[in-house]
Parts: C-alpha cells; structure tokens; sequence
C-alpha cells in the first residue's frame, strides 16, 4: 500500500492558496509527524489488548466500567484523527487504501451496540494489522504475499483438480460402505480435507475404511503424497521464490542508488577537473603574458643604449 506522502501533496505544499490552504498543510505536517504516528500506532495496539480483555468474565467484573470507557476514548481519538485527516487533505483522503481501511473499521466501531452488533464494533481491533506497514520486514512479506497470488492461484486450481477427482473415486469405491464419509462429492472432498492436514487420517478414516477395503491403502497413500507433500512444496517454493526476487529487486535498487550516487560524485569530480584545468591554462597565460611583458621591456631599455653607443662612435 501506498504511503500518503504518495498520494497527497506533502506538508510544504499547499492543497490551496490563502490561509485556508496554509492551514491546511500545517494540519497535514502535524499528522505526519513521527510522534503523533507513533502515538495513534501506540493507541491501536492498547486497544487491541483492552477489546481482548473485555472478553474475560472476570476483568469485565472488576475493571468493567474502566475498560468501557477507554475503549470510548480511544474510539474518539480515532474519530478526531480520521476527522483531521479527512480536512486536511481532502479528497487525497481516498486515495490511501490504509485511510480507506481505518474509516470503514471506525466507522463500524460507531454502530450502536446491540446483541448483533456487538461482534462487529469487535472488527476495531483489525486496526493493529497497521502495523504490517510501519516495519520494513513486515511490508516485504505482505508483499511478497501479494505477488505470489497469481502463482498460488494455478496452484489452488491444480489442487482443486486433484480434489475433484479423487472425491468421485472415493465416493464410486467407498460411498456405498461408508456413507458419512464417502457418500457424496461434497463429503468425500470433506474427508479428503482432513486426510490432507493429517488429523486423524490414519486410525479416524483409512484403517475403518481398510478393514472392508484392505487395498485401500493405495488410494489414501499417493492422495497424500500428492497434496500434503508435494503441493505443500509447491506453495512454499512460490512463496520462497516471490520473497527471493522481492529481496533481488530491492537489492538491485540500493545498487542503482549507489550507481546514481556514484555518477553524481564523478560527474562533480569531472567538473571541479575540468575548472582546474580552465584555471590552470588561464594562470599559464597569465605568467606567460607577464613573462613576455618583463622580457619585452627589457629589450626595449636596451636599444636605446646600442643607438647612443654607434653615435658616438
């Protein structure tokens, strides 16, 4: 996601002219600051705890009351900021999905709370998920994350594939005998679901089924090789390989910094090079001009002498 700086004009730039826009940038210096970035980052995690606390029968019982209204609070410093937010930059407020994001979920936390609707104003504790964009590591494997989606993706329809066929072969070879399990598509990919994870897959479902169908094995066996094991590596080796090339990638934009930097710094050395050159040429003139001035002068005294010497002779 998108940083504000990125979507919004930055503190020194004014959304609009007269003391209205001044305003307004000042607004928006004061929300980028550290300090209060930090402080609201500070407020989302204390009331994720709290909002955990409220579920406990016994905190509820001695610190209730207390736990209620810091909850109020937090909520209406949440509401003051989006509010500031919302003023100081604008229609720029949209344009920043983690914006987006905190108005929806603050805006839950607004609903009145009632017996459906107590779960929801609970949603205000995603807010903590902040904090995925405020660590540099964290951002690089939501990222990564991210990108390995179109790869995961061919990979769930392969599995999906693999499921399909497999629940019609349980449910022809064993629906009959075991119908809870087998009986349908839908509980034959059930079964096989827990087959896959390896709860219970053993003595829950294949030795039951083993007893009827001692060849059975040859079924539930290469299932499970092939989604538990070898699928397993397949996400992983996507996952792996996205957070590698992201690595590469910001590897790869350090070295052009460094190169931008490097050619910066040469290009300045060959300027101040070619001004010494400059200097020195023009000092070379300068004592060359000099020189023949001084030599020049001193031909001169010295014909008038010559001429006073033939006279006289």
């Amino acid at each position: 996601m998108s940083n504000i700086a990125d979507t919004v004009p930055g503190p020194g730039k004014s959304a609009g002219a007269g003391p209205a826009g001044l305003g307004r940038a000042r607004l928006r210096g004061f929300l980028e600051r550290d300090r209060v970035r930090n402080t609201i980052l500070a407020l989302i995690i204390v009331n994720a705890v709290t909002l955990g606390m409220t579920t406990s029968d016994t905190l509820m019982a001695r610190f209730g009351t207390l736990l209620i209204l810091f909850d109020q609070l937090v909520l209406g410093i949440f509401v003051l900021e989006l509010t500031l937010k919302l003023y100081a930059y604008g229609l720029g407020f949209f344009r920043n999905a983690w914006n987006i994001f905190d108005l929806l979920v603050v805006s839950v936390g607004l609903l009145p709370q009632g017996h459906g609707l107590s779960a929801l104003r609970g949603l205000r504790v995603i807010r903590a998920l902040r904090i995925l964009s405020a660590v540099p590591q964290m951002r690089a494997v939501v990222q990564a994350l991210l990108d390995a989606l179109p790869g995961m993706g061919a990979v769930i329809v392969m599995l999906s594939v693999v499921y399909y066929v497999f629940s019609v072969m349980a449910t022809i070879m064993y629906g009959a005998a075991f119908d809870e399990w087998f009986g349908t598509i839908g509980r034959s990919a059930y079964s096989l679901f827990q087959i896959m994870t390896l709860e219970s897959w053993s003595m829950g479902i294949v030795r039951p089924v083993m007893v009827q169908f001692p060849m059975a094995w040859a079924f539930f066996v290469p299932f499970i090789v092939i989604t538990s094991f070898s699928v397993l590596n397949l996400f992983i080796g996507l996952l792996v390989n996205t957070m590698q090339a992201a690595v590469e990638e910001e590897t790869e934009q350090e070295f052009e910094k460094l190169r931008e930097l490097v050619r910066r710094e040469t290009d300045q050395v060959d300027a101040h090079v070619l001004q010494l050159q400059d200097e020195i040429r023009a000092l070379h003139a300068l004592i060359a001009g000099k020189s023949g001035g001084k030599y020049g002068g001193q031909h001169g005294a010295a014909a008038p002498q010559d001429k006073t010497g033939d006279s006289d002779g």
